[in-house]
């Protein structure tokens, strides 16, 4: 049995229920698996939403998280994805001093060579907006810690799959045409 941690990063497609987020989360608690980043929004598809999770975990483990999770009722479907399956970012926000902007050009060169960008400018502090990976975010806030972080938050992890169909809406196919010849 293979007992190497990856990131792993699950997605579960559900209804919008009240609790379902405690159960999902639970089931994680269960199976000693700390979640590392959890996101949730609705999805491309009307009345669906999507978690977003980001866990360590071997794949054993993790495949029994992910059916554990299908077994709720209100959970259309759940897949888990390796980093080299999906395209992902983080969004994150620092507020640093408007003095440090205009006294040094140093956090112009950092927003210029990070792709970030300003979202505000006041008397008192500056926002700065960035997305990228974890460790991209990572760096810029440690290029600014010297210039004085005022807040700093980051989101949980997004994604999409690189795969040219959506999974869910093949499912939902599935199950819709399933459905029809149970009828007839």
């Amino acid at each position: 049995m293979d007992t190497e941690k990856t990131l792993y990063t699950v997605t579960v497609y559900s209804e919008n229920q009240v609790g379902l987020l405690n159960q999902v989360t639970i089931v994680f608690t269960r199976r000693q698996v700390n979640i590392e980043s959890l996101t949730v929004s609705r999805s491309a598809i009307p009345g669906v939403h999507k978690f977003t999770i980001t866990a360590y975990a071997d794949e054993d483990t993790i495949r029994k998280v992910v059916n554990q999770i299908e077994k709720r009722v209100d959970v259309l479907k759940a897949w888990y994805y390796t980093d080299d399956e999906i395209i992902f970012q983080e969004v994150a926000l620092y507020k640093v001093p408007t003095d440090s902007l205009l006294d040094t050009s140093t956090i112009e060169e950092m927003v210029r060579r990070f792709n970030a960008r300003i979202l505000e400018v006041n008397r008192t502090y500056t926002v700065i907006e960035m997305s990228g990976h974890q460790d991209e975010i990572q760096a810029l806030y440690e290029n600014l810690e010297p210039t004085g972080i005022l807040q700093f938050v980051r989101s949980g992890r997004i994604a999409i799959t690189k795969s040219t169909v959506e999974r869910l809406s093949d499912f939902l196919a599935e199950m819709e045409r399933r459905k029809i010849c149970i009828s007839r």
